[in-house]
C-alpha cells in the first residue's frame, strides 16, 4: 500500500478535483492576454489533438522555450533510435518553437491542467512508456498519476535554484512525497544533485547541464545575407531576450553609444514577442528611428533600433552582431542562456540578476567569456570597450567558446542513465512484435 500523502498534497488534490469548472474561466483570461492557443486550448482539459503513434512512446516535458530547447539534441538522439517522441509544454512560444525547429514526427501537446481529471484523460489517450521531466517543473497530480500507474518518471537536466530550494524545504513532506516517486533525478550539478537529495529524491546522478549540447540556433541565410548588406561597414549590437524595465536601460545606453560611434544600430528581441510594438514606441518616443520586423519592416540608414519581434530568428540576430547583450538580466528575472550566441562567436554581456543560470555565467565570466553590467552606465562602459577594441573582443569570444566545448557532455551522460529504460522500450516492442 502506498504511502498516505502529506496533508498539503491532501488538500491541494482535493481543491484540484473541484478545479475543472473554474479552468473555463481560467481559458478565457489567457487567451484574451496571449498566454493560450484558442485553437488547442481542449489540450489543457486533457483532449488529444492527434492521436497516439503505436509503440513505445517517450513523453518529455518542459516548462516552456528554454527547458523544451534543452531536450533538442536529446529528442533527436531518441528519434534516430527509433522512438515516437511526444513533447509538452505550458506556453504558446515553447509550442511555437516546437513546430519551427522540430521535425514533423515529433509531437506536441500542451500540458493538461493538473486536476486529476484532465491528468487522467491525457494519460488515457497517450499512455506514455517512459516520462522525462526537464529540470524542475512539477505537477503534483501528473505525478501521482504516474506514480499510480507505474510508469517509470526521471527527472533530466534537473535543477534546483537558490530561490526554490529554501521554499519547498518549508514543505518537506510535500516535496519529498514527489520527488521520491521518481526512477532517478540526473541533476545539472553537485550542488543541485545535493539539494534535490536533502528534499527527498531517492536516487540522484550528476549528468551536467544539457543546454551545453544544443546546437546553436537555425538562420535563413537569404535572409542574413540581406541583412549583413542592409548593415555593412555599422556597429551592431544585440540585446537578446529582454524583458519589461529592460528595454529603457537598453535604449539609454544606446543613446550615448551612439554619441561614440555613429550609426550604431541596435537589435531588441524582446522574450516575447507581442511586446513589440509596446517597445518600439517606446523607442520612437524617445526620439531614435526604429523599425519593427513583424511589420516586415528593415533596417534603414537612419534606423538607430530595430525590434525585432518574431518568434525563431535569434539565430540569425546572434550571426548578425559580434556582440550580444543577454535579457532578463537588468531586472530580477533570473537571465536568460548565454550558450546559443557563444557557439555563434558572440561577445557576451549580461546584468547581475543570473540566478536561473548561475554556474553557466560564473563559468564565462571566470573564464572570461562574458561582462557583468550592473546598470546604464556599466552597459555602456562594457559594450562600448568590446567594440573599440576588437583583439579585446575576439579574446571574449575564444574564452566562450572554450567554455562551452569544456563543458559539454551532458547529452552522453542523460543517455548513458536512461539506456536501461531505453533497453527496456526495445525489448517491450520487441516483444509485442513477436
Amino acid at each position: 500500500m502506498p504511502d498516505p500523502l502529506p496533508p498539503l498534497l491532501r488538500a491541494y488534490r482535493a481543491m484540484s478535483s473541484a478545479a475543472p469548472p473554474i479552468t473555463r474561466l481560467l481559458a478565457k483570461r489567457r487567451i484574451k492576454q496571449g498566454k493560450e492557443d484558442p485553437a488547442r486550448v481542449s489540450e489543457r482539459r486533457g483532449i488529444a489533438g492527434k492521436p497516439r503513434p503505436n509503440g513505445p512512446l517517450v513523453w518529455i516535458h518542459g516548462a516552456s522555450v528554454g527547458e523544451v530547447l534543452a531536450a533538442a539534441a536529446l529528442i533527436e538522439r531518441l528519434r534516430t533510435r527509433g522512438f515516437h517522441v511526444l513533447v509538452t509544454s505550458g506556453t504558446v512560444t515553447s509550442a511555437a518553437i516546437v513546430a519551427k525547429r522540430f521535425p514533423a514526427d515529433v509531437l506536441h501537446q500542451y500540458l493538461p491542467y493538473d486536476a486529476p481529471k484532465f491528468v487522467a484523460r491525457f494519460l488515457d489517450h497517450w499512455q506514455p512508456s517512459l516520462a522525462l521531466f526537464i529540470e524542475s517543473d512539477l505537477w503534483p497530480n501528473l505525478i501521482l498519476a504516474c506514480s499510480a500507474r507505474r510508469l517509470p518518471m526521471v527527472l533530466i537536466n534537473g535543477r534546483m535554484s537558490p530561490r526554490s530550494f529554501p521554499r519547498w524545504q518549508r514543505a518537506a513532506q510535500t516535496i519529498a512525497a514527489l520527488l521520491g516517486r521518481f526512477d532517478i533525478c540526473l541533476a545539472q550539478s553537485q550542488v543541485d544533485a545535493e539539494r534535490f537529495a536533502a528534499l527527498g529524491a531517492e536516487s540522484v546522478a550528476v549528468t551536467g547541464n544539457l543546454k551545453w549540447d544544443v546546437e546553436a540556433p537555425p538562420a535563413d541565410n537569404v535572409r542574413l545575407e540581406r541583412l549583413m548588406a542592409l548593415t555593412r561597414g555599422r556597429q551592431v549590437v544585440v540585446a537578446a531576450s529582454t524583458h519589461p524595465g529592460e528595454e529603457e536601460i537598453i535604449l539609454a545606453a544606446h543613446k550615448k553609444l551612439a554619441g561614440h560611434f555613429p550609426g550604431i544600430l541596435t537589435v531588441i528581441v524582446p522574450r516575447h514577442p507581442q511586446r513589440g510594438e509596446a517597445v518600439a514606441r517606446l523607442v520612437a518616443e524617445a526620439g531614435v528611428e526604429v523599425a519593427l520586423r513583424s511589420h516586415e519592416e528593415l533596417p534603414g540608414a537612419r534606423t538607430g533600433v530595430y525590434v525585432a519581434d518574431t518568434m525563431g530568428e535569434l539565430g540569425l540576430f546572434y550571426r548578425l552582431a559580434p556582440i550580444v547583450f543577454m535579457g532578463g538580466s537588468l531586472v530580477p528575472h533570473g537571465g536568460q542562456n548565454p550558450i546559443e550566441p557563444a557557439k555563434l562567436g558572440a561577445a557576451i554581456v549580461h546584468g547581475p540578476h543570473v540566478f536561473n543560470f548561475t554556474e553557466v555565467y560564473d563559468a564565462f565570466d571566470r573564464a572570461g567569456g562574458a561582462r557583468v553590467a550592473a546598470g546604464e552606465k556599466e552597459l555602456v562602459q562594457e559594450i562600448g570597450r568590446l567594440l573599440r577594441d576588437r583583439r579585446e573582443r575576439q579574446a571574449s569570444i575564444d574564452a566562450a567558446e572554450q567554455v562551452v566545448a569544456d563543458l559539454g557532455g551532458a547529452l552522453e551522460r542523460t543517455l548513458d542513465s536512461l539506456r536501461p529504460y531505453l533497453l527496456q522500450l526495445r525489448f517491450d516492442r520487441g516483444a509485442a512484435d513477436a
